[in-house]
């Protein structure tokens, strides 16, 4: 959810009209919008072919409650029957109205999150007839062209040094809307086709790197400062679990852009914490970070943070 929330630029929240407000999972939703520092928003009341009027209405005064003091507390709210398709010219009109095309700058360096990456060779594929790894992301920077040399980070993990090491590789052809073309800008998914060895973008393996000019992506972090803002109460607990400060040596689990990874906490002061990362990330300074902490045996968002 936090993966494919940080390549967004804008969301519809879904809150169905015959259940209570808030569900666990939409709490959590929430919680992912104002962790990444999504802003446009539209809410949609769904179902409310399946209620009364008067529910419905009382379904409404509840969702505005639970939206007063978060990022969507102005977004505008849409009684929705998808089954019947009731409103959906208002649901499309609001989406043009609340989430406005981004202004884009297309000389900027390219800037990808790979989301997605794949080994496209059928088993028994001969080597002289074997394709390069194939990468799937969003690009939210400049534009990507056929040809470009790439780089990849922070790619994968040298045995012998322990460490991480870029990927270095070529453009070979790019796929966006369902076609192939000869350069794709931001917005929606793009398929990277490169000269990889497949066996590094298999089963997903390269998920969480970003990918860019050389010399243009943020730096490889194996350490964190992060300047925090945690959650009153823990998100996706069936209860509510008031969530207490950090601490030194606590296991934690950090999302970054696309990224997921383990770590523990060096240092924790005055809503400040050092986390020691097991693998490492590819962020630059002001980047927000998700952090979860173990609850009842289970992973659950405590709060976010901002990379110093």
């Amino acid at each position: 959810m936090l993966s494919g929330a940080s390549v967004m630029d804008g969301a519809i929240l879904v809150i169905a009209a015959n259940e209570p407000v808030p569900k666990p999972q939409t709490r959590e939703h929430m919680a992912a919008l104002e962790i990444i520092g999504v802003k446009n928003i539209v809410v949609v009341q769904n179902k409310v072919d399946l209620v009364s009027r008067e529910q419905a209405e009382e379904n409404f005064k509840a969702i505005k409650k639970f939206l007063e003091g978060t990022v969507a507390q102005d977004a505008p709210i849409i009684p929705v029957s998808a089954q019947h398709a009731v409103n959906l010219d208002l649901l499309i009109e609001a989406v043009e109205n609340f989430i406005p095309t981004p202004r884009r700058d297309p000389s900027k360096p390219p800037l990808m999150h790979i989301v997605r990456s794949f080994d496209i060779n059928k088993p028994g594929t001969k080597i002289e007839d074997l394709t390069g790894g194939v990468l799937g992301g969003t690009i939210v920077e400049g534009k990507l062209k056929v040809g470009e040399e790439i780089e990849i980070k922070p790619g994968v993990r040298v045995e012998k040094e322990g460490g991480y090491e870029p990927l270095h590789t070529e453009v070979v052809s790019l796929r966006a809307g369902g076609r192939s073309v000869e350069e794709a800008g931001c917005g929606g998914l793009v398929g990277v086709g490169t000269l990889l060895d497949p066996a590094f973008t298999k089963a997903d393996g390269l998920i969480g790197n970003l990918l860019g000019k050389p010399g243009t992506l943020p730096e490889t972090l194996e350490r964190i400062g992060v300047e925090v803002s945690l959650f009153k109460y823990a998100i996706g607990t069936p209860e509510l679990v008031e969530v207490e400060p950090l601490k030194t040596n606590e296991p934690v689990v950090v999302n970054s852009g696309t990224s997921v990874t383990a770590g523990v906490i060096t240092s924790s002061r005055d809503g400040y914490v050092e986390i020691s990362l097991r693998k490492p990330v590819c962020a630059g300074e002001g980047s927000r970070v998700a952090l979860s902490r173990r609850i009842a045996g289970r992973w659950r968002l405590v709060g976010y943070g901002i990379l110093k």
